[in-house]
């Protein structure tokens, strides 16, 4: 586990918690698993997935209502990170605010971080 203590390792903006609290509550979901994985231009994208029970060695992050589960593999590289919900006239979705990002595709969702382990660069 990657922290501070007393101090969650992502926040999330009231936006984005509520519409989080409004998923769960609409499927009966425990919360929300954010991860990363290979892919994309920039080598690594964000993964959001429905959770109805926690892994034990999830990150668990509760603010307003909001869950958010964060996978093992995923902590380092989201420790510092502020989510967001942005609606506009052509999109709405959840964005990502991480301090650990060095390069991010055009479209937002492909991300490279600093100082990544080469074995995952390289797979």
């Amino acid at each position: 586990m990657f922290g501070i203590p007393g101090k969650p390792p992502v926040t999330l903006t009231p936006r984005a918690a509520a519409q989080i609290a409004r998923l769960m509550q609409q499927g009966g979901h425990a919360g929300l698993r954010i991860g990363v994985k290979k892919g994309g231009c920039a080598g690594m994208e964000y993964t959001m997935d429905y959770v109805d029970e926690p892994d034990p060695n999830d990150e668990v992050v509760e603010q307003d209502g909001a869950r958010v589960m964060i996978a093992p593999m995923a902590q380092m590289f989201l420790f510092g990170t502020e989510i967001d919900y942005e609606v506009s006239l052509l999109e709405s979705g959840f964005r990502f605010n991480n301090p650990n990002v060095a390069e991010a595709c055009g479209c937002g969702e492909s991300i490279k971080f600093n100082d990544m382990p080469e074995d995952l660069a390289r797979n």
